[in-house]
């Protein structure tokens, strides 16, 4: 099991290229993936999505890649027509405002686009170096999640066993309960039609009434969502089925409290909803 939340980050120091590659990730639904990295990485962008894509299937994941230095080719790129067309007007600016002033060169540095520069990248040189660096920084991305994932598990079982605690106070009353609702509308016949009662009247009202409040259908499902709540937290991407699992546990445990008033149950379903809704808010932690 592996949490969404994580944290990585690792140094590149090589002659052609120092760099700094951290990796961030927050809950999410899905894979929702950001990138901050220098333009001239634009050729292997996509290489550096799938390896990251290919070990994150879901979060909010933040890369980012700083480009320390390096002794990575660079050209630089002049443009002469605009230089000589800026020169000329500020020739052009100092005679209409009578000055007397040659144009040195660190009037044309101010000017934005006078020189461009651009690195002469090997996409796969450049590649066979970060990939390394950032299958790295990923191990220890995973590292992370991995040690949250399993301080999760640990709390998502204690709130299993404190649900199943719950169903059990449920499981052992519901005997005495179905015993009190045979015994009273027993009562309530006898009270009402006295020595006209018919047993085989009392037997299918009584039969009709438990099909209406009998919980044992609950209870089995109940139980086996929380054995497949289990088995799915052995899966490596559990976190979906784990949130539409809780989805059903949540609905077991309404009907059980709406169909019996007894306040031994009602007290149960209570702790039973709140382990539940404890259950949910962890797994939306989960990969």
């Amino acid at each position: 099991m592996k949490s969404m939340t994580g944290y990585g980050a690792v140094r590149l120091d090589v002659p052609t290229i120092k760099a700094s590659i951290v990796l961030k990730a927050w809950n999410n639904r899905f894979l929702e993936l950001s990138t901050q990295m220098p333009g001239y990485l634009g050729p292997i962008e996509r290489r550096i999505r799938d390896l990251v894509e290919a070990r994150i299937a879901r979060g909010k994941v933040e890369l980012s890649i700083r480009v320390l230095g390096g002794d990575m080719p660079t050209e630089v790129v002049i443009d002469a027509s605009s230089a000589k067309a800026v020169a000329d007007a500020i020739r052009r600016l100092a005679a209409a405002a009578g000055i007397d002033e040659p144009v040195h060169l660190s009037h044309l540095l101010g000017v934005d686009g006078m020189l461009s520069y651009e690195r002469n990248v090997d996409a796969d040189a450049l590649w066979h170096i970060l990939s390394p660096a950032l299958s790295t920084c990923l191990d220890a991305f995973d590292a992370e999640r991995e040690r949250e994932g399993a301080a999760t598990r640990a709390d998502l079982d204690e709130k299993l066993c404190s649900l199943e605690t719950a169903l059990d106070i449920i499981e052992t009353a519901t005997p005495d309960i179905e015993a009190a609702i045979k015994t009273n509308l027993r009562a309530r016949f006898v009270e009402v039609m006295g020595d006209l009662v018919d047993e085989a009247r009392i037997l299918g009202e009584l039969a009709s009434y438990l099909a209406k409040h009998t919980i044992n259908e609950e209870i089995v499902r109940l139980r086996s969502h929380i054995s497949a709540f289990r088995k799915a937290c052995g899966e490596p991407v559990c976190g979906k089925k784990l949130d539409f699992i809780c989805q059903e546990m949540n609905r077991e445990a309404n009907t059980i409290g709406s169909k019996s008033a007894d306040p031994r149950i009602s007290d149960a379903v209570i702790r039973m909803k709140e382990a539940v809704e404890n259950i949910r808010e962890q797994a939306r932690n989960v990969e």
